[in-house]
């Protein structure tokens, strides 16, 4: 479990934003996984069965808080995640992280699970608990919305073609 800790912390920020109460998730999650350590399968993917304790936790937090009424102020930081070497420093740009956080819940999960944590599709839908052709048809659109809502700043990074160069035909050369 100790390899897949800061992975979890990450996953688990990207969901709550509360560094607290990630940590608390997340050492939850942990105390659960050694009691339900029976469960394991030996040969699976460790990491995506913790995310899916994690996320279970995360759940029924949220449904017991849902149960309690109780006067909680709105976060609106944006939180950035920590850099790995998987991850290019880029993705913490303000920009991107808004477009991110943009888009529907469902979408987020499985593009942070697919983008970030690098999960395979089957291990993202054991993780979330939905059916694989769900898991391709979110990552297809939310990369879709995340296309659309970056083009600016794409093209403001030299990222991507002018449009001028797209409109030109191969006998025109390059601009």
């Amino acid at each position: 479990m100790l390899p897949h800790l800061e992975s979890l912390f990450r996953f688990a920020m990207w969901l709550i934003r509360d560094r607290t109460e990630a940590e608390d998730v997340v050492q939850e999650t942990i105390a659960q996984a050694l009691q339900s350590f029976h469960r394991f399968q030996p040969g699976t993917n460790a990491r995506a069965w913790l995310l899916a304790i994690l996320r279970h936790v995360r759940n029924n937090r949220l449904r017991a808080r849902r149960r309690t009424p109780e006067l909680v102020e709105a976060d609106d930081r944006i939180v950035s995640l920590p850099a790995t070497e998987v991850t290019p420093q880029e993705v913490t740009d303000e920009d991107v992280l808004a477009a991110l956080k943009a888009l529907p819940s469902g979408f987020q999960e499985v593009i942070v699970l697919a983008d970030v944590e690098e999960l395979s599709y089957k291990e993202i839908a054991n993780v979330l608990e939905i059916p694989i052709g769900t898991v391709m048809s979110r990552i297809h659109r939310a990369r879709r919305l995340l296309r659309v809502a970056l083009a600016e700043y794409a093209a403001a990074q030299g990222i991507g073609r002018s449009p001028r160069a797209r409109d030109m035909s191969p006998e025109e050369g390059t601009p």
